[in-house]
């Protein structure tokens, strides 16, 4: 955006803020998109968790007109009082700084012999559409009026906007400085409590330095344009913003993006650093930019069944290792809006008809993983409830008239392969161990071992295979990572609950067979087959090596092995050296490289390996 522009909007808003209280004649109500947050607009506001008065009332003949705002809702409503019959209320809210705005939000006339009014509430913060409003109440009682526009403070637990840069923890540039007429434009941040601010030296008087805010990675900044705009003194040649947060956690709007933008004052030309995340921790910067990309209102990562649950394991690991609750929300959230039926499109491209399964055996497998890592995480005993559900499903497929047992891939029993009962293996040996009693599990977790490891899926040099062909042997076909990654963790757990000394060498053999072996691990770096040359994984591929760390880690926790340790500090090194940009994107090659994709699926493995080597 010019510096004219940024004039130009500055101008506007300007007015539109000066003009809040005026007359403000209603336009016809357009159908405002519903905006859902953890709730969605017309909550009634007996349910608020909080009331305030952040602007002052307005009066319109005698009636008095009042925004009410519950701030740990991040939503509001608007009353009017000593009114007459007809005499009606509404919101206005904004998403451009008071520029334009949906108009008329629930509005409710004054009726009979009541006196007064409110409205229902709605939502200050649009976390589906990465955007932060503004809001006012408006009324009608023979002449219009409309109160000051509210927008609440974004505060990342104690920081604050509008903080003074003299109290950050620290002062790191994380891109480059940009020029202007000898000028230095630079972003700074304090990369622990994650705020940021803009610094322009060698200037003038008049120069200017701002922030620009961004919530959905520089795509667009109408509410977080201009931020903290400082003008140079007179006989000062530098001058620096106040700070900004870059995660709104009461908006529920993570890994914010900000840029430093300046002004030189004699040409009326500016210019911008490149966008920039911060990173607390490496797994913590991660999990924001992960969080980024999770649709809130529908509670999941679109469009990919599966792997939504592998990222939601992904999440809560970080959370378990880290011992930080910010996204404890959004693990309930993901089990509240996806415990149903769903027809085919919906989540998958096969119909989900409830407690997560479908007619492929593995996608309900993953979804089993996540809630008994959610169990582990919060002890919520419905999360561990599930899991013994869908696993229930998955026994149904385990069949002894093939192979000598062994769970089918899908319901049409096709195929017989290593990530399913990679999966239930793991699944029947997790659950004995959480299900206080149990029997049935640990029974069935040692007589799928004794099938797995007679079965033929380990090949003779200790890689597992995807499968078994229609005669019941090795296959051949490709070394997966997150293969040879389930039964690692698998025989390890098993171990756990047994002490069988055997299980743990075989994790032990698979584990040293995937770090020494071209087909897995290459320079010291976990590498998938479609990972080399000019070639891409799909989707699905994308989140294989994540799943690999993730038991490599419990192995090296149960071992000690520093052997393991030095290998998961490898793939964090790689990654944050070779495949991370300025927004802590991680991409699919880990060693970085061309071509490498990035999207949430790649993040969340990543942030596997991120979280796995502490």
């Amino acid at each position: 955006m010019s510096v004219r522009t940024h004039r130009i909007l500055g101008t506007l808003l300007a007015v539109a803020l000066a003009l809040a209280g005026a007359l403000a004649l209603p336009v016809p109500a357009r159908a405002a998109t519903a905006v859902c947050a953890l709730a969605c607009d017309t909550l009634d506001p007996s349910k608020a968790r909080q009331e305030t008065f952040p602007v002052p009332d307005r009066t319109v003949n005698g009636r008095v007109l009042r925004l009410h705002v519950s701030e740990p809702d991040d939503m509001a409503w608007a009353s009017i009082d000593n009114g007459t019959r007809g005499d009606a209320v509404w919101l206005d809210r904004s998403w451009d700084r008071g520029a334009t705005w949906d108009g008329l939000l629930g509005k409710a006339s004054v009726p009979g012999t009541w006196t007064g009014t409110r409205t229902l509430m709605y939502n200050v913060t649009d976390p589906v559409g990465h955007r932060r409003g503004w809001i006012r109440a408006c009324g009608d009682a023979a002449a219009v009026t409309c109160t000051d526009w509210f927008r609440p403070q974004v505060c990342d637990g104690p920081s604050c906007d509008g903080a003074d840069p003299g109290t950050a923890a620290g002062d790191d540039r994380p891109v480059p400085a940009t020029t202007l007429y000898g000028r230095t434009i630079s972003l700074h941040m304090d990369q622990r409590d994650g705020m940021a601010w803009g610094v322009v030296e060698n200037g003038g008087a008049g120069d200017e330095i701002w922030l620009d805010r961004s919530w959905d990675e520089g795509a667009d900044w109408p509410e977080g344009s201009s931020l903290g705009r400082t003008s140079v003194a007179s006989g000062a040649v530098s001058a620096r913003t106040a700070m900004f947060a870059t995660r709104d956690p009461r908006g529920l709007l993570y890994g914010g993006a900000v840029r430093a933008c300046g002004r030189e004052a004699a040409h009326q030309q500016g210019s911008c650093t490149a966008w920039a995340r911060p990173a607390p921790t490496r797994a913590r910067a991660a999990a924001d930019a992960l969080m980024a990309s999770y649709q809130l209102n529908e509670g999941w990562w679109r469009s990919s069944w599966w792997n939504s649950a592998v990222a939601l394991t992904a999440l809560i690991d970080f959370g378990r290792s880290s011992g930080r609750h910010d996204y404890d929300w959004a693990v309930a959230r993901t089990f509240e809006q996806n415990d149903g039926v769903f027809p085919a499109g919906g989540r998958s491209s096969d119909p989900v008809e409830g407690h997560f399964v479908s007619r492929a055996i593995d996608d309900a497998g993953w979804w089993a993983v996540a809630w008994v890592a959610a169990y582990d995480s919060t002890h919520e005993q419905r999360y561990l409830d599930e899991a013994v559900t869908i696993t229930d499903y998955i026994q149904q497929y385990w069949d002894t008239g093939t192979c000598g047992g062994g769970v089918w891939w899908d319901r049409e029993r096709t195929y017989k392969n290593a990530v399913t009962n990679g999966l239930y293996l793991w699944l029947t040996t997790a659950l004995h161990r959480r299900v206080a009693g149990d029997t049935l599990w640990g029974g069935r977790a040692v007589t799928a071992a004794n099938w797995y490891l007679n079965s033929g899926l380990i090949g003779s040099t200790g890689l597992v295979n995807d499968g078994l062909t229609g005669s019941c042997a090795n296959n051949g076909q490709t070394v997966w990572s997150y293969n040879q990654g389930l039964a690692i963790g698998a025989f390890t757990e098993l171990w756990r609950s047994t002490g069988g000394s055997r299980y743990l060498d075989t994790a032990r053999r698979l584990a040293d067979a995937a770090l020494s072996s071209p087909r897995l691990t290459r320079d010291g770096v976990l590498t998938e087959s479609c990972d080399t040359g000019g070639g891409s994984c799909d989707d699905n591929q994308k989140q294989f090596k994540g799943v690999f760390v993730r038991h490599l880690a419990d192995l090296a926790d149960a071992t000690g092995s520093s052997v393991y340790r030095a290998y998961l500090t490898r793939q964090a090194d790689a990654i944050w050296s070779g495949d991370r940009d300025s927004l802590n994107r991680l991409g699919e090659r880990w060693a970085g490289g061309s071509p490498n994709v990035t999207d949430w699926r790649t993040q969340a493995s990543a942030l596997e390996a991120l979280t796995a080597a502490g």
